[in-house]
């Protein structure tokens, strides 16, 4: 069992950068870790996942180049997903998300299997 839970979110103007963090319960050793958000009316998306194993990573187009995720594990296990360059169409509740993986992270929604409560993220113009 893995649990997850999103915070970080919060309103920026455009150019500016947001830092969520994702902090995880369970052993996620052999896991991809991955961050997905959904826009008001629209489908749920990927944006970044990881291999907490490997540290192999994969990003959505719409953000390479401008989010980075990364994987603390310390005292306490935390995902992280930096937000650089921050623009309007940015603005929707982002989700941490894990599953179970051996390969390249996946960007794929329906191989994630726990995932977090959400976070807002608002990017004005």
């Amino acid at each position: 069992q893995v649990d997850l839970v999103e915070s970080g979110g919060g309103s920026v103007e455009a150019g500016g950068s947001l830092r969520l963090s994702c902090t995880v319960s369970g052993d996620t050793d052999r896991y991809c870790m991955a961050w997905f958000r959904q826009a008001p009316g629209k489908e749920r998306e990927a944006v970044a996942a990881r291999n907490s194993a490997s540290g192999g990573t994969k990003y959505a187009d719409s953000v390479k180049g401008r989010f980075a995720i990364s994987h603390m594990i310390n005292t306490r296990d935390i995902v992280y997903l930096q937000m650089n360059n921050l623009k309007p169409e940015d603005t929707a509740t982002y989700y941490c998300a894990a599953t179970r993986c051996v390969n390249s992270p996946s960007l794929r929604e329906g191989l994630y299997n726990f995932w977090g409560q959400g976070t807002q993220v608002t990017v004005s113009a």
